[in-house]
């Protein structure tokens, strides 16, 4: 369950769009306004605090507001999670098994609540600008719920695109997401979001 928990939470972070720029919430709100959906690639590394070689995987993300979501691992082990509005699905085949979660439980008041297309951010968020460094510009999101399961999640900008991701967690994880290949506001088919439990496959929780 750990592990189902941890690609959870990354999925959550990753549905926080944020504008690191003058008047960033007022951008924020409007960028919630007037994005849909959104699709991307990513690359992820997740660095142990003993900072020993970084797990690394990649693969595609996929959102539809309000609710939806799909997070697909491709390389080098496949997993899949997708949201479909009403329950988050958790594919992992390695492991022949399906984690399956009500989307109100599972998300609750963690950064996924943007899901639901609220943009009370600072109910759930101390939000701060955090300067330039690598040509991006930064955010800091400190989460008030103190069983998150994370600290604090910065997030850097090219313009209007969220183009990096740092996650560190409760148990001194770093994670660093990449994306590319971003697109705003593309038609998605209702099939992205849909989940049927493979035959064979072991199905745990609601």
């Amino acid at each position: 369950m750990k592990i189902a928990q941890k690609i959870l939470s990354t999925v959550a972070f990753a549905c926080l769009p944020l504008l690191a720029q003058a008047g960033a919430v007022d951008q924020l709100h409007r960028f919630l306004q007037e994005t849909r959906t959104l699709k991307a690639e990513f690359a992820q590394a997740v660095i142990a605090k003993n900072g020993r070689k970084p797990q690394q995987s990649s693969g595609i993300l996929a959102i539809s507001r309000p609710g939806k979501l799909r997070w697909e691992i491709q390389k080098p082990y496949p997993q899949l999670v997708v949201g479909d509005g009403e329950k988050i699905w958790i594919h992992d085949p390695e492991l022949q098994q399906v984690t399956v979660r009500k989307a109100g439980q599972a998300i609750g008041g963690s950064p996924a609540a943007l899901l639901s297309g609220s943009n009370e951010l600072e109910k759930n968020f101390t939000l701060k600008e955090a300067g330039e460094a690598e040509g991006l510009a930064w955010v800091e999101a400190i989460p008030k719920a103190t069983d998150s399961g994370f600290e604090k999640v910065r997030l850097g900008f090219a313009g209007n695109d969220l183009k990096v991701m740092e996650l560190q967690d409760s148990f001194g994880q770093t994670t660093l997401i990449h994306f590319s290949k971003i697109e705003r506001n593309p038609a998605l088919p209702a099939a992205t979001f849909k989940f049927v439990p493979p035959a064979g496959v072991d199905v745990v929780g609601d």
